[in-house]
């Protein structure tokens, strides 16, 4: 190996999308031994209690808002019987005894001191006759890497990031406050967005140790937005946002039970979001129902003078993406069978099969098989992608945390890593940035011809030519397989999963609960090409109305098969 060659994934590693869309649940004791400091409410998060044995739920309050859609919310405080003061402190009571004691999911990185004073001001808008819309008072939780300039840290879940406050609110947060939301904290993450490691384990950060799956204590939540998909399946808010580069909103919204939107590339502003990749990064809502992800894609769509693969969102964007509400939505759409994504699991092809049963019953005609002809053939190019943009990117996202900031270059992050070892890399090391730190400008033809390589074959060779040979509205496959447990020596077991060809080529995804594997969700995808946003969200919500899949988290210690 020549000494500028990037270090080798192991040989595994293109099954499992390396370096994103994994996560690891605690192993209970396992998390106890973490001890990673995490600010909440000022104060150091205690590390994960090991979780009981045996199968039996932890012990839960009555929760009044559980599984309360936003429908309900805002239909609650025009009558009066809410205020959105009142709901606020409802879930950060609910964090207080469920994330940070009781079960200690351990989803929630740091609450906003602000959101009661926040949710105060729009109660007074409310009661002075202004209501800026559905989402007025409703309160959500974001993505630790989504810069907030208020109180809030934004870290990426890294310990040198710990105490950076941004100097403007990203574009997202501008029209999350712009809708009335509520912002009532940050979500822990897989660590950089598990872009760190080729063997991290998703939902550990070295600030927030280590978030649990909901359902399983034992389990993983996936990654990278672990936090915001276990702390929305497990009711710490109304709704939720996460970020994608290759499955970090899909993976963890099938593994939690949850309704995950990865938008095209440029619908939502990635403006003041820590970065991966700037072809195939994006932020998007990860909700309990289609409705409330519908409700939340129309607060966050929309361009951003900042972020300049907005440009091409003229005329895509929807300011109501709750008009695609439609519970006869599959009739008469055409629907391909993706079939190279199955046959990494049994059980999940099982319940894809019965996920196919419904969506013919509820009058979808069905083409099976409708498979990509380049499936797996771009990896290997979307990996040198994804390394050459990170390192620019990150170097421009550290720029514009001013002067002052520590750290300059993805070189100081590296140097900071090393020199907190045993805070930062208990686990798992930095291959993944050792990698990134190789690659040269963007100029270089290595890059050019591997993005080249990844839009002809995810585009035109894959997603557009799988939807214009057999005439169809969408693809179908599975979103990925049940959590896995939490094995922190070793990283993630992901066995298999559908995201890369959304992700790769920019375009449109939308997982949706299809069924449990011994209480464990598992999710179905739906795919579409650019901009298809509303048709999958048609798509979705009539499978979801056909099924109705989706149950509450139970917190078991561990998996069980009722």
């Amino acid at each position: 190996m020549r000494p500028d060659d990037v270090l080798p994934a192991p040989e595994s590693e293109p099954d499992r999308r390396r370096f994103l869309r994994e996560g690891i649940l605690a192993t209970a004791a396992a998390a106890a031994a973490i001890g990673a400091p995490s600010l909440l409410r000022g104060q150091e998060r205690p590390a994960p209690a090991p979780a009981p044995s045996g199968p039996r739920p932890a012990p839960a309050p009555p929760f009044e808002l559980e599984e309360a859609s936003v429908a309900d919310l805002a239909r609650g405080m025009a009558s009066g019987q809410y205020t959105a003061a009142g709901l606020t402190a409802q879930y950060l009571q609910r964090i207080e005894s469920m994330d940070r004691s009781g079960p200690k999911v351990n989803a929630v990185i740091e609450t906003n001191p602000d959101a009661a004073a926040i949710a105060g001001r729009l109660d007074d808008e409310r009661k002075a006759g202004k209501v800026r819309g559905p989402l007025h008072g409703i309160p959500i939780l974001i993505k630790d890497n989504i810069d907030t300039a208020d109180q809030m840290r934004t870290s990426a879940g890294s310990l040198a990031l710990g105490e950076s406050r941004a100097p403007r609110d990203s574009g997202l947060v501008e029209r999350l406050r712009a809708a009335g939301c509520v912002l009532i904290g940050k979500t822990n993450l897989s660590e950089w967005a598990n872009f760190r490691s080729f063997h991290s384990s998703s939902g550990w950060s070295g600030r927030g140790g280590q978030t649990r799956n909901p359902y399983a204590l034992d389990r993983n939540p996936c990654g990278s937005s672990s936090g915001t998909g276990a702390g929305i399946a497990a009711n710490f808010a109304a709704i939720g946002i996460g970020t994608e580069t290759d499955g970090s909103i899909v993976c963890p919204s099938s593994a939690n039970g949850l309704v995950g939107i990865k938008p095209t590339v440029g619908l939502v502003s990635r403006a003041g979001i820590i970065p991966i990749s700037a072809s195939q990064d994006t932020a998007g809502p990860m909700c309990r129902s289609v409705a409330d992800a519908a409700a939340l894609l129309g607060a966050i769509a929309g361009a951003d003078p900042r972020d300049h693969a907005t440009t091409s969102s003229h005329g895509h964007v929807e300011p109501d993406y709750t008009k695609f509400l439609d519970a006869a939505g599959l009739k008469g759409a055409r629907i391909g069978v993706a079939r190279k994504y199955f046959g990494f699991s049994l059980a999940v092809d099982k319940i894809m099969d019965e996920a196919i049963a419904a969506l013919k019953h509820a009058g979808a005609t069905i083409v099976d098989p409708a498979d990509m002809a380049t499936t797996g053939k771009y990896d290997d190019a979307e990996n040198d992608v994804l390394q050459y943009e990170f390192k620019v990117g990150i170097a421009d996202y550290l720029a514009a945390l001013g002067p002052a900031a520590p750290h300059k270059t993805l070189a100081d992050l590296i140097a900071f890593n090393d020199r907190n070892r045993d805070r930062e890399m208990p686990w798992f090391g930095q291959e993944v940035f050792l990698a990134s730190q190789k690659r040269g400008p963007l100029t270089e033809a290595k890059y050019k011809s591997a993005r080249a390589k990844c839009v002809a074959m995810s585009r035109g060779g894959g997603i557009d030519a799988a939807l214009a040979h057999h005439k169809l509205d969408a693809l179908v496959a599975p979103t990925g397989g049940p959590a896995w447990t939490t094995d922190l020596l070793n990283g993630d077991h992901f066995a298999g999963g559908s995201s890369s060809p959304a992700a790769v080529a920019g375009y449109a995804s939308l997982t949706v609960p299809a069924g449990h594997i011994f209480g464990l969700p598992v999710g179905l995808s739906f795919i579409g090409g650019a901009w298809s946003e509303g048709k999958l969200i048609r798509l979705a919500y009539a499978y979801e109305q056909e099924t109705k899949v989706r149950r509450a988290p139970r917190f078991l210690a561990t998996a069980d098969g009722t």
